[in-house]
């Protein structure tokens, strides 16, 4: 299964590849998009010190680590896009998958590898090593290793939020656009500290999203900071329970609705 993923991805990067100016174009605006973002934050930070008791550099180490594991899973899963994939229904296109003798979800992320998000990667990589590179962290051996998993988690974690996505398109044909809030507007959301946020969201986004345990609480332990809400210490190891929790549920959720998926007849 793997080598056929492998190859599935490597028919798409070739196809990609033949359009080579238009491929750096899009590399570029991405890549220009994130930039110019970042850019304004550090005027106003510039200009306000920190926000909330962050500095510009560990809101930077937010900043990368979120646009780096979103570019990645964006990247992986963009056969997953909810967006895209409700034309699969719509057309009837998705009944041609279920007539192939191979895993429909290994088809549907080999369908799509969109390259040009490896501008949203390395801006995400360049503003966390600037960020680390900034700040006086002291590396341990546990927190070394429980980095990537940190990353792994929140790759995790958006990738199920485009599985949901793209499975209620099964009832609803079309995109729900409230599943944007909660993949590309959470990527925004979490990319600043939580405790920044009135109540009835952080507790949204703790109780319900548990999308506060994915980055925001490993960043404080990662920098030493002390915790504004006081949770128990074990909180900041949350992340891989959340990241792949969603993950998996979100795939029990995708079964579901393969099993009850009707054709739209088209």
């Amino acid at each position: 299964m793997l080598s056929l993923y492998c190859r599935l991805i490597a028919i798409e990067i070739r196809a990609q590849l033949q359009y080579r100016v238009s491929f750096l174009f899009d590399f570029t605006g991405t890549a220009l998009v994130i930039g110019v973002e970042f850019a304004t934050l550090v005027l106003v930070l510039q200009r306000f010190q920190n926000i909330a008791g962050w500095s510009l550099a560990e809101v930077a180490f937010l900043y990368g680590m979120v646009q780096m594991a979103f570019g990645v899973m964006d990247m992986l899963f963009s056969g997953f896009d909810p967006g895209d994939f409700g034309q699969l229904v719509r057309r009837g296109t998705f009944d041609q998958l279920l007539l192939r003798p191979l895993s429909v979800t290994l088809q549907v992320m080999g369908s799509k590898f969109i390259l040009r998000r490896l501008g949203r990667i390395f801006n995400g990589i360049a503003i966390f090593a600037w960020a680390v590179s900034s700040l006086s962290i002291s590396w341990t051996g546990a927190k070394l290793v429980y980095l990537p998993i940190v990353f792994a988690s929140l790759v995790a974690f958006y990738g199920g939020l485009f599985i949901i996505g793209s499975t209620i398109t099964f009832w609803t044909v079309e995109s729900v656009e409230v599943v944007n809030i909660f993949t590309y507007g959470g990527t925004e959301m979490m990319s600043y500290p939580m405790n920044i946020y009135q109540d009835w969201m952080r507790l949204f986004f703790t109780y319900i999203v548990p999308a506060i345990f994915l980055n925001y609480y490993p960043a404080l332990y990662f920098l030493d900071k002390p915790d504004p809400f006081n949770f128990p210490y074990f909180v900041h190891f949350l992340a891989p329970l959340a990241g792949f929790g969603v993950m998996f549920l979100a795939l029990k959720f995708w079964h579901f609705g393969i099993r009850h998926y009707q054709s739209t007849g088209t």
